[in-house]
């Protein structure tokens, strides 16, 4: 809790007798210092409070209060130096001055790490945040986070991630592109899908199965493509597969409530829902229409 909102000061609603209250950590030296300077003040068990009698009560309560503050201050601050001095914080991000300067990389983990430390502040002169010496034990539990995310975040490493993601996306890509190509689709072998019927799938959408082998499957498959098969792959064998016609998606009825979602990850099909039958044959009248625009000029030249 930060220092300066432990103390407090109450203006008292006794008109009879008016003053005001105050509230402040509790520490031996500092109880001194406040009787000595507010003689007649009496501490209010029942409020937990003290109680300063006179009509100037809150200004002379707020003065001198503020002037502990600056005092725990200085103090704090020299102890947090001290503190510095002896375990020192060793950073590129960190720089020491009248304060300690955290310069890094925008990141939105060492935005919300830094608001959480007491006073530190962003400076938008320098565009750097500044933090008291005070306030260095917070800044040292809190800088391996820190740390970590401003390395995370430096351009060269942000570029790196970028192109790793690429070339993982590129060879994702490749790979759904090769399985698509095989046509084919791991179906539980006690519990078949229908043949010549669209179901619905977990990888392709909408599909009509055409035929299905009787061995198991015995080979490595691409379990990120057919998460649901990798709990017991023995059970399952290969299926083959065929886009739907817009006529056969017209003659599909559609299943007439929801199906239960553990059975559709352990089974990978299920019967389709209307908006998923409505959705392929939108999907199945847009490719008619390319092709035909596609075809068309090839017709008008070759008539021409």
């Amino acid at each position: 809790m930060e220092i300066a909102s432990a103390f407090q000061v109450t203006p008292s609603d006794d008109e009879e007798r008016p003053g005001a209250f105050a509230v402040f950590p509790y520490d031996r030296d500092l109880v001194r210092r406040f009787r000595e300077a507010f003689t007649r003040a009496r501490w209010r068990a029942d409020e937990q409070m003290w109680f300063v009698p006179g009509t100037t009560a809150v200004q002379r309560l707020n003065t001198w209060m503020a002037q502990e503050l600056e005092t725990l201050d200085r103090h704090a601050d020299a102890k947090g130096r001290d503190a510095f001095v002896f375990e020192p914080l060793e950073s590129p991000y960190l720089t020491v001055a009248d304060d300690l300067k955290v310069r890094t990389p925008y990141s939105r983990t060492i935005v919300e790490a830094l608001r959480a430390i007491p006073w530190a502040h962003w400076d938008p002169e320098e565009r750097i945040w500044r933090v008291p010496f005070r306030s260095y034990e917070e800044l040292k539990a809190r800088w391996p986070e820190i740390e970590e995310a401003a390395r995370r975040n430096e351009p060269a490493e942000r570029k790196r991630r970028r192109e790793e993601q690429k070339v993982q996306a590129s060879e994702e890509t490749v790979q759904i592109q090769a399985e698509r190509r095989r046509r084919r689709y791991p179906v539980p072998g006690d519990d078949l899908p229908p043949l010549g019927f669209p179901v619905a799938t977990t990888q392709w959408g909408i599909v009509v199965f055409e035929d299905i082998e009787s061995e198991p499957i015995d080979e490595p498959i691409a379990a990120d493509l057919y998460a649901f098969v990798r709990d017991d792959p023995s059970r399952y064998v290969w299926a083959r597969w065929r886009m739907p016609t817009v006529q056969e998606i017209y003659r599909t009825r559609p299943v007439a409530g929801d199906e239960d979602p553990e059975a559709r990850s352990s089974r990978g099909w299920w019967w389709a829902s209307r908006e998923e039958l409505q959705g392929r044959a939108r999907k199945l009248r847009e490719v008619e229409r390319a092709q035909r625009s596609r075809q068309l000029p090839r017709r008008t030249s070759a008539e021409v």
